[in-house]
């Protein structure tokens, strides 16, 4: 169930009675089951009782957030593994996304379409671009239909977000810089509706690379402002 995706990292298993019924054995199996996946790593007791899919991995999550912390360029390279592992990920969703994981990428662009800042000028809340822009890009994930992909993802999920952020608030300054990202999104979109994988692909591949222009911008700005000093 777990190789297959039916169970997605974070997600709670059901009941060893449950599992027990589902799968034709007895309870003694299903535990000795359960004891031998989480010795693999696969699995993780829940504060209460329970298990889930172990969803991180929480060792090599911690180190990797503080390697890109350190350095801009650190960012920079794990914005180039994005272009190849995303670019593989729209094209997969394109070829195999049910009609609900399409309406959820739909639904995921209409909010980012919605979201700013996280207040507006009158003291309240809106829906978080980075937020969004995060939701979106794991929607495209579960529709590339690949529990592989999906375990990936998990791994770098933390850092991906404060990614998103370190790009929505710092990166991408100018309001032009918004709708830029938000004409690319559609794109990807659109193509992976319209069921073509290499449109797909290749609009992911544009908008990333924009992003890894937007890091050497950055970082050239930085390296004058070295000199100047």
């Amino acid at each position: 169930m777990i190789a297959c995706g039916a169970l997605a990292p974070g997600e709670r298993l059901p009941g060893e009675r449950q599992l027990a019924d589902r799968m034709g054995v007895s309870r003694v199996s299903v535990r000795a089951a359960l004891e031998r996946l989480k010795a693999q790593g696969f699995l993780a007791a829940v504060q209460g009782g329970g298990t889930r899919v172990v969803s991180s991995a929480a060792a090599m999550d911690g180190a990797l957030t503080a390697l890109v912390r350190r350095k801009l360029d650190n960012l920079h390279d794990l914005a180039e593994i994005r272009v190849a592992l995303e670019s593989w990920a729209a094209r997969r969703a394109a070829e195999r996304a049910t009609a609900g994981q399409l309406d959820e990428i739909r639904t995921r662009l209409e909010a980012m379409a919605a979201a700013g800042s996280r207040r507006t000028a009158d003291g309240g809340t809106r829906p978080d671009k980075a937020q969004e822009d995060m939701a979106f890009h794991l929607a495209i994930g579960q529709a590339a239909g690949s529990p592989v992909y999906t375990h990936i993802l998990s791994v770098i999920r933390d850092i991906l977000a404060q990614m998103l952020e370190f790009h929505r608030y710092e990166l991408f300054l100018a309001e032009a810089d918004d709708r830029c990202v938000l004409e690319h999104h559609r794109a990807i979109y659109e193509a992976i509706a319209a069921r073509n994988p290499a449109d797909a692909e290749a609009a992911m591949r544009r908008h990333l690379e924009w992003v890894l222009e937007h890091y050497e911008s950055a970082a050239a700005g930085a390296r004058r402002g070295k000199a100047r000093d």
